[in-house]
């Protein structure tokens, strides 16, 4: 079987169609006793409602996704390199860009006929965001292949292009700081915290049920494949069953026309025994006349 366009399709269809389907080939390559490809198959996840949003865009918006993903390189060399100005230029271009993706994802969703929240659509913008921040993940995307919302960027966005350049300044050369509102540093700190407090517990959460749902899938594969082995051992044992009581009977049979047997050779001996006797009586016979005669 070919799993890499088995692969393809499965990726290609609705997050509620994803099981059965690819159940039914997991079961398939079983049939066929390839069970190289049966392991590969069942291995694969079932996107997230939010991962595969962002999956048809990569599909259904391929030039649209190629400019993305080269952002993303400018953005992570920007980020290794410390190059102030690049980072300022793609900062800007990425916040517009996700924004703009992650909508057009939604109108795709809603396209193939599954409509998506306004929740799942900011889970498309962390999607995005992981993308130009992660290669393996911009990777996955590039192919329509992620299953799961990736980790919030934390820190990639939020180097300041201007503390870029002041940290490559000497010390002794760095204008001093503009003071702040007394009150407002701590205002925007707390909310920050709680915002990103928030967003770890609803990541958590995902996770959970991520993890959760893989192991009522495996669950799931894991009571298929013992049904359908307990079938066949149900339906071997039938085999067998009938076999023996099909020798039983043979057995039966050869008994009987052996007793059968037995006995016609018994009667037959005896037949013969008599005759041979009638036949020395009636030779006595002739020869008594014969001799008579004369």
């Amino acid at each position: 079987m070919d799993v890499e366009q088995i692969t393809e399709e499965l990726y290609g269809l609705k997050p509620g169609e994803f099981v059965a389907a690819r159940d039914a080939y997991v079961a398939e390559a079983r049939r066929a006793k390839d069970g190289v490809a049966a392991k590969e198959i069942a291995a694969l996840r079932k996107p997230a409602l939010a991962a595969w949003a962002a999956n048809r865009l990569a599909r259904e918006r391929r030039q649209e996704a190629q400019r993305f993903l080269t952002l993303g390189e400018r953005l992570r060399e920007a980020h290794r390199t410390l190059d102030a100005e690049r980072l300022r230029a793609a900062s800007r271009e990425q916040h517009r860009l996700v924004t703009a993706l992650a909508r057009t994802a939604a109108e795709l969703a809603r396209e193939a006929g599954q409509p998506v929240s306004e929740t799942v659509v900011h889970e498309v913008e962390q999607t995005l965001h992981g993308v130009l921040a992660h290669q393996d993940v911009a990777e996955l995307w590039s192919r329509g292949r992620l299953t799961k919302v990736p980790e919030a960027a934390v820190g990639f966005t939020a180097i300041a292009p201007e503390e870029t350049a002041l940290s490559q300044v000497p010390t002794g050369q760095r204008p001093e700081p503009k003071p702040k509102p007394t009150n407002e540093p701590d205002r925007e700190a707390t909310h920050r915290r709680s915002v990103e407090r928030a967003r770890a517990a609803a990541e958590d959460a995902d996770a959970e049920v991520a993890r959760r749902e893989q192991e009522l899938e495996e669950a799931q594969r894991q009571r298929q494949a013992a049904t359908a082995e307990a079938e066949e051992a149900a339906a071997e044992v039938g085999r067998l069953e009938t076999g023996l009581r099909e020798a039983r009977q043979t057995r039966l049979d050869s008994q009987r026309a052996a007793s059968t047997a037995g006995k016609a050779v018994t009667t037959a001996e005896r037949d013969l025994q008599q005759a041979r006797r009638a036949a020395q009586r009636a030779a006595r016979t002739v020869e008594r006349l014969e001799q008579g005669g004369s």
